[in-house]
């Protein structure tokens, strides 16, 4: 009866230790395919962003040539400012979209995953603020060009295109990081990390 009580016993912990070692191989590995897709996810929303910059750029450049071109006064300076503002923003997007296409996520680790990801989120709420200060910089402009009668209409035409790129780049930027916000926040919420072996999900909800 002893022996057979071992062996029970002895099978038993047989047993725990190799789901025990199989969990510890399997929970990387499918935690790491999570977070691929998830990165996925979030590089398609960027690109996006990034479309619609890149149209917004293109747009004001065009009009901004055909404007620089046909008027004068204060209007062809606006027109003027246009152009030059949205040559970076186009540059801009064409570089975060070239990146983003040649990215290899198969080869990123869970971590380096989520320090790209509250990366961009970062230097989104950065650029948040420097678009306040962009907009208070062309309300100066347009005040200052009632007092210089030489460069009134250069002051005035820039001071209001800066309110303008500068005012769309703050709801684009605040609205694509909330977007971003909100997914990394449903992925942490949401991530399941490991499979135990007769298929049913291990489900682990991780800290914010």
């Amino acid at each position: 009866m002893k022996l057979i009580v071992s062996d029970v016993n002895r099978n038993y912990f047989t047993t725990l230790f190799a789901v025990a070692m199989l969990l510890v191989t399997a929970i990387p590995a499918y935690g790491q395919e999570e977070h691929r897709e998830f990165y996925s996810r979030s590089i398609r929303t960027t690109n996006t962003g990034m479309y619609i910059l890149g149209g917004w750029a293109i747009t004001n450049m065009a009009i901004g040539a055909y404007g620089w071109s046909s008027f004068d006064g204060d209007t062809k300076y606006f027109h003027q400012m246009n152009l030059f503002w949205n040559t970076v923003n186009l540059s801009i997007a064409g570089y975060a979209l070239y990146s983003n296409y040649r990215l290899d996520i198969s080869a990123m680790g869970a971590d380096e995953i989520m320090d790209k990801h509250t990366g961009t989120e970062r230097i989104l709420l950065i650029n948040t603020a420097l678009n306040v200060g962009y907009i208070g910089t062309g309300f100066l402009m347009r005040h200052l060009s009632g007092r210089s009668e030489k460069h009134s209409d250069l002051l005035k035409g820039y001071g209001n295109s800066v309110i303008l790129q500068g005012s769309f780049l703050f709801v684009f930027d605040i609205v694509l990081y909330r977007i971003l916000r909100s997914q990394r926040y449903d992925f942490m919420d949401n991530i399941n990390v490991a499979l135990l072996p007769d298929g049913a999900a291990l489900r682990f909800v991780l800290p914010l």
